[in-house]
């Protein structure tokens, strides 16, 4: 138990300092740009324009402002509406918002809409989540709590900055997802034999899965560009980044997170057994892992199809309604990279089980000092 309070503060050490640790990009933020939570007292939409499902124009609201040194103030604020759905948010009174001003002889100057209200609403969520969490699994649940904020400040604070910095994305995100893997496994398995081998073994998934990723890239004919706000990098001075290896490191950034929770169930399994079965030699210790590893694999890796195809299922339906054949749709770039991301991560997880089972037989072969 000492060791495993040590462990935890030790990772409490390390979210505080990378909670203030600087990205170096504070800096990009316009000078003198504030932000606040604001309700919306009226709204003149007499310059917007209703194009089928779609408005375009700029809506102007006035809106009180709930937090700040600004507190009770009102200021006009201007929504411009792009057409684009996906986008645009239309605002009524009594509903809050998000405003981004600036200050002019110490009154607001111009202030801007930058979407509905939502934090309170996230802390909320987050704090039930976290109560749920501790009260089903206890202590385990406190640093599965811990390693998920880990994880996060480690992927703001860490992997993107070096990103943007020009850093080498394969390596940044090799290096950055190793340093998570075993954080992970060594907090949730403990500094011992079952942290060890779930480490090893989601290292060497991972690594299988950048290199499948590598080698079949050129074969789908994709670059980085099929990802979401890619064109916006460009557009905001980071043309010199290297795209389709931030494409390939996003791929194994997205299977790490099963690859990790596979290898932890095999390592828990044998760590169990050898607590019950001591006499276990290396060969059925291997033989008991690969069967957990069978039994996991197969939903594991229908979970990750889910996981990618959930967020396109409206696209889905788009290409079906237009009659689009299979293998057209499979030929698309964005679906292609897709396919991808779900083969390759599919490839890591069933590569996971034998090496984990290969790692635990190996390490548990003799019995702990």
């Amino acid at each position: 138990m000492k060791k495993d309070l040590l462990t935890v503060s030790l990772f409490a050490l390390l979210c505080l300092l990378l909670w203030l640790a600087p990205t170096g990009f504070e800096h990009s933020r316009p000078e003198g740009s504030l932000l606040a939570k604001a309700r919306v007292i009226a709204s003149d939409d007499a310059d917007l324009r209703q194009h089928g499902v779609v408005r375009t124009g700029t809506q102007t609201l006035t809106v009180e402002l709930l937090d700040g040194a600004q507190r009770g103030q009102r200021a006009r604020v201007t929504n411009a509406l792009t057409g684009k759905l996906e986008f645009d948010e239309f605002y009524r009174p009594g509903e809050r918002l998000l405003i981004e001003y600036r200050l002019r002889d110490g009154e607001i100057g111009l202030a801007y809409a930058r979407g509905h209200y939502r934090l309170d609403h996230q802390l909320l969520l987050l704090g039930l989540f976290c109560g749920f969490l501790v009260l089903v699994a206890g202590w385990t649940g406190v640093k599965a709590l811990l390693s998920f904020v880990f994880a996060a400040l480690a992927l703001w604070k860490v992997l993107i900055p070096l990103l943007l910095r020009g850093s080498d994305p394969v390596l940044v995100a090799l290096a950055v997802v190793a340093g998570l893997t075993a954080a992970v496994s060594l907090l949730i398995g403990g500094l011992n034999r079952r942290g060890l081998t779930a480490c090893l073994g989601a290292l060497g998934g991972l690594l299988l899965a950048y290199a499948l990723a590598r080698i079949f890239a050129t074969g789908f004919a994709l670059h980085g560009v099929v990802r979401p706000f890619t064109e916006n990098l460009l557009y905001a001075g980071f043309a010199g980044l290297d795209l389709t290896a931030i494409f390939l490191a996003g791929i194994i950034l997205a299977c790490s997170g099963a690859v990790m929770d596979l290898a932890m169930d095999i390592a828990a399994a044998l760590d169990e057994l050898r607590a019950k079965r001591p006499d276990l030699g290396a060969r059925a210790l291997f033989v008991s892992g690969m069967a957990v590893g069978r039994s996991v694999v197969g939903t594991m890796t229908t979970t990750l199809l889910l996981a990618y195809s959930g967020g396109y299922t409206t696209m889905l339906m788009v290409f079906m309604s237009q009659g689009l054949a299979l293998s057209q749709v499979l030929n698309i770039h964005f679906v292609a990279a897709e396919v991808l991301n779900v083969i390759v991560g599919s490839f890591a997880l069933v590569a996971v089980a034998p090496l984990t089972a290969l790692a635990g037989a190996l390490i548990y072969r003799r019995p702990a000092r």
